[in-house]
């Protein structure tokens, strides 16, 4: 409307200002014919049969079923009567890792080790020419192995070609001889601060590297090109509007992964939005100079935080326990830094106006942020949000500690589904009481964000909001749920997955629900979520995605073709 206020005279100013206070008669677009439904700021059901979208894609008016619709729009759309809610949110997600890994050698679904070795077998022989074998998503407790695999075991199955395949979790990572030679890997190899060397009775290393013992041998393996990163991220976009995501938090993001991104959104393949947190201090003030940057490109980029480690995985026994694990008599985990380097790193940040997400799973790492924070807090006035990702394991007497100073709970339901076997086996039922607290954070006061760690679990939001609220696994077990106590009811998981993971990352004025001057993001599903069984939740089918009043996705449909010159080195592709 900007464009035509110019031309008009006084008289004609003050009609179209008064024309303009009643959205509907200049509204632009309509979705029409819809079982709609939102939440309000206080987590309410909404109710709507129509949503008005302006030509900055963002809703100008939630219309009820009598309410009269405008006649001049640029556009209309039928839908039939169809479900729509607002597009999901996940508040802690891996962009990158979930492309590279939905492009390497994938491990997530193999459910025995056999099953693993046939699959490793079978991606060797199907890409001949890489010169390594990469990828991840293994997990001995899901195979029942009982400890972790071996380099040995690897080299039966690639013999002379370098094979480095990250845990599930991105906590470990398991090598074959050739690729601890191609590292320099031996057995007077030192394990470095924060991580561990595994090794054999023999003293050798035994092909698994934990936490910051990675490093010794990620250093070796060859570095994606910025052809393959498009090619990821394009990947990781697809999979995520797929599963009905809108916005995602981007956890640990790198100055090469930002560069991806402007990329993308240079040349107009950005759709999902992004809420970026860089993988440090240094690569935060790379990008940010003197602070966050703004919002770019309608809303859809913004670097605002900082992502920090404190502690490693339960599955890898890197989370920093106050006691040793029940099933590894004296092993207390991993402290990856001291009191003085954290507070060192979250003030460099704080001072620039940096929000400071801090990974933290086990008890003494929670209290180590806890701590931090309330000391941070004397310094650092007005909205911080300090995030705590994970909190998985938290110690009773911590809980209310997330109630003070703002404290966003960053979790995610899928953990607590796939871990709980683990959980009490790494630390026995009398120290559970503090694990997965979700009631508990809530009644502390504290605010949760839902998202689901992807690709360490699958990104579906669906599979997430069944768990919040149940506390079961797909299988509908344990009955009754795991510590059912701490379920949150059905509308209190679904705002933690739209509203409080906005929030979470300063966005609640530019979306995370439908209501006038938000952004018009919005999927339409096959089924009410809000009613229906928590089994059929789980198998919710995501028919469309729109972003600012855009398709973005249509199950089925053609999708905006890509360049070949962004994706596919043409030395490569001719062979050479």
């Amino acid at each position: 409307m900007k464009s035509i206020l110019p031309s008009l005279s006084a008289k004609g100013v003050l009609a179209a200002l008064l024309l303009l206070s009643s959205a509907p008669a200049f509204a632009d677009a309509l979705v029409e014919n819809v079982d709609g439904m939102t939440l309000d700021e206080n987590g309410k059901v909404i109710r709507f049969t129509g949503v008005l979208v302006d030509r900055e894609g963002k809703v100008s008016k939630l219309l009820q079923q009598g309410d009269k619709r405008p006649e001049k729009l640029d556009w209309r759309i039928d839908m039939k009567g169809r479900i729509l809610i607002p597009g999901m949110i996940d508040a802690h997600g891996h962009v990158m890792g979930l492309g590279f890994q939905a492009l390497a050698l994938d491990l997530s679904e193999t459910q025995s080790f056999d099953e693993a070795k046939a699959k490793i077998v079978a991606y060797a022989a199907a890409n001949p020419d890489r010169p390594w074998i990469t990828g991840g998503g293994w997990n001995q407790e899901r195979w029942g192995l009982g400890r972790f695999p071996t380099a040995a075991e690897l080299d039966a199955l690639v013999p002379g070609r370098p094979v480095w395949l990250e845990r599930v979790d991105g906590h470990a990572a398991w090598a074959n001889s050739a690729a601890m030679k191609a590292a320099g890997i031996t057995a007077k190899s030192v394990s470095p601060s924060g991580g561990r060397i595994e090794k054999g009775a023999n003293g050798q290393p035994s092909g698994v590297f934990v936490d910051a013992a990675m490093a010794l041998v990620a250093k070796a393996v060859p570095t994606p090109s910025p052809r393959d990163r498009n090619a990821a991220f394009l990947e990781a976009q697809r999979i995520l509007l797929r599963n009905g995501i809108t916005a995602t938090a981007d956890m640990g993001a790198s100055l090469d992964d930002w560069l991806t991104y402007r990329r993308m959104a240079d040349r107009n393949f950005l759709r999902v939005r992004l809420m970026i947190y860089a993988d440090s201090v240094d690569t935060a003030v790379r990008v940010g100079g003197s602070g966050p940057t703004p919002w770019l490109y309608d809303d859809k980029l913004r670097l605002g935080g900082i992502k920090l480690y404190l502690d490693g995985a339960l599955g890898s026994r890197g989370a920093w326990l106050k006691a040793p694990y029940a099933d590894a008599a004296g092993q207390t985990g991993l402290a990856f830094q001291s009191d003085t380097q954290l507070l060192n790193q979250m003030s460099r940040g704080a001072m620039d106006g940096f929000q400071l997400a801090i990974h933290a799973i086990g008890d003494r790492a929670n209290a180590q942020v806890l701590d931090a924070i309330d000391e941070m807090q004397t310094s650092y006035k007005g909205d911080r949000r300090w995030r705590i990702e994970h909190s998985q394991i938290v110690d009773p007497a911590d809980l209310p500690r997330f109630g003070r100073n703002g404290i966003i709970a960053s979790m995610q339901p899928v953990h607590q589904t796939s871990d709980r076997a683990m959980a009490e086996t790494r630390l026995g039922a009398e120290r559970l009481g503090g694990a997965y607290a979700w009631r508990s954070m809530l009644t502390n006061n504290a605010r949760i964000a839902f998202g689901s760690d992807y690709p360490v679990e699958n990104p579906n939001p669906f599979v997430g909001w069944a768990a919040g609220f149940t506390r079961q696994g797909p299988d509908g077990q344990p009955l009754g749920g795991w510590r059912a106590e701490e379920a949150l009811t059905r509308e209190e998981t679904w705002k933690a997955f739209t509203i409080d993971a906005a929030y979470a990352g300063f966005a609640e004025q530019k979306f995370g629900r439908l209501a006038p001057g938000l952004r018009a993001d919005f999927i339409i599903v096959d089924r009410d979520p809000s009613t229906v069984s928590p089994a059929d939740l789980r198998q919710t089918v995501v028919l469309e995605t729109w972003v600012g009043g855009q398709k973005m996705y249509e199950r089925g449909g053609r999708e905006d073709p890509v360049p070949e010159a962004l994706t596919r080195d043409p030395a490569a592709a001719a062979g050479r």
